[in-house]
């Protein structure tokens, strides 16, 4: 019987190299994951906001009120952990409601800062993309028309069909 001695103990030097590796591509792959889940919690929040102020018909400002506590409720399905976004000493979430059911277009802006993991939080700090604290700034926008492009190109403003109702 002949053993072959010159490959004995391969698998488990090829296993040394490639499981570090391996984490180290799944820590690469997690902070985009986690920033991509803030912006697609973050986008359907600022929509609802936006459909909130498109139908309200709350007056004064109460409606940009209501718009910021409906979107800071949505918002709570991030984690709070900074990874996620930064929650102490304060929370970061910064909500911007533009517009009423009167105006063409509504708006909704949300902002709030990610603390990167450290591999990620280095190539970041050399690209310039942090700030002087060290986060990243997850920012977004949606916005939408209070009226469709049929009943803007008639002319007729909203206030005039709310008047000729009562």
């Amino acid at each position: 019987m002949c053993w072959r001695t010159d490959e004995s103990g391969q698998a488990t030097v090829e296993a040394a190299f490639l499981v570090p590796v391996v984490f180290v591509a799944l820590l690469l792959l997690l902070q985009p994951g986690i920033l991509l889940y803030d912006r697609i919690v973050m986008q359907g929040a600022a929509a609802q906001g936006c459909r909130l102020l498109v139908t309200s018909t709350q007056a004064g400002g109460a409606s940009a009120t209501s718009c910021e506590d409906l979107v800071k409720r949505w918002l709570g399905a991030v984690p709070p952990h900074d990874l996620f976004h930064v929650h102490e000493p304060s929370c970061t979430w910064e909500v911007v409601c533009e517009g009423d059911e009167y105006a063409g277009e509504v708006a909704v802006s949300i902002q709030t800062k990610v603390r990167p993991l450290p591999l990620i939080g280095a190539a970041a700090a050399y690209a310039g993309a942090v700030d002087g604290d060290g986060y990243l700034t997850v920012a977004v926008r949606e916005t939408a028309s209070t009226q469709p492009a049929w009943a803007q190109a008639s002319g007729i403003s909203p206030g005039a069909w709310v008047g000729a109702r009562g």
